[in-house]
């Protein structure tokens, strides 16, 4: 289980990284590449703060963020060994390791990027640097988390003549995203819809136990 846990991990994290590490160096903040026509894109942006786009309070509310995502990350793996210990379901463990990878995966740019990398202008061929000779953007725990993932599906505009909407414009998939995201919303989503599997397992060590205690006060 714990060899299951380590490998989901940190295949996360290596995906999520190579594939930000490529964007940052390769190509210029805003840049889009078509991937498969007009529905998906790889289009580079820096969120300073929340998943999938959403920011968060300025530099303060970033700091905040940070140190809330690394105490999440402690519990969070707390909770996983917990799950090892406990031999818990094995899609369970998968789920929550994802988690921790995606939670991990973005604070690694909050905490390490503005310090490693060089600002990344928009719509410049000059591309960020990694370890530039005059330092990075920002400082430690004030870094950008890289987004490159944006699925605009359906994109058009409301029919004029709906009430309040009309006329303005319809996108969905409108958020842009990391590797590190995706992992964080598969494994919530699929926790969510697999409560009853997952944690029975959990409920009968439960059990177990406290039959046994109830053995041993017998005894």
């Amino acid at each position: 289980m714990a060899r299951l846990a380590i490998f989901t991990v940190a295949g996360v994290l290596f995906i999520d990284q190579a594939s930000k590490i490529w964007v940052k160096t390769q190509m210029y903040l805003d840049e889009s590449i078509s991937v498969f026509g007009d529905w998906f894109f790889i289009h580079f942006i820096e969120n300073p703060g929340m998943a999938f786009g959403f920011e968060f309070g300025g530099e303060m509310g970033k700091l905040a963020l940070s140190l809330f995502r690394i105490v999440a990350i402690v519990f969070i793996a707390i909770y996983l060994r917990k799950l090892i210990k406990q031999e818990a379901n094995r899609g369970l463990i998968i789920c929550v390791s994802l988690v921790l990878a995606g939670a991990a995966g973005n604070i690694i740019d909050s905490a390490f990027y503005g310090v490693i990398f060089s600002e990344s202008p928009p719509f410049s061929p000059q591309t960020a640097l990694m370890f530039p000779p005059d330092g990075g953007y920002s400082s430690f725990l004030h870094g950008h988390v890289v987004d490159m993932l944006y699925f605009p599906i359906i994109d058009t505009y409301w029919p004029s003549w709906l009430p309040l909407v009309g006329g303005d414009r319809l996108q969905f998939f409108r958020p842009i995203f990391n590797i590190a995201d995706s992992a964080i919303s598969v494994g919530m989503i699929l926790i969510l819809f697999n409560q009853k599997r997952f944690f029975a397992s959990e409920e009968k060590i439960g059990e177990v136990a406290e039959s046994e205690s109830e053995e041993g006060v017998k005894v």
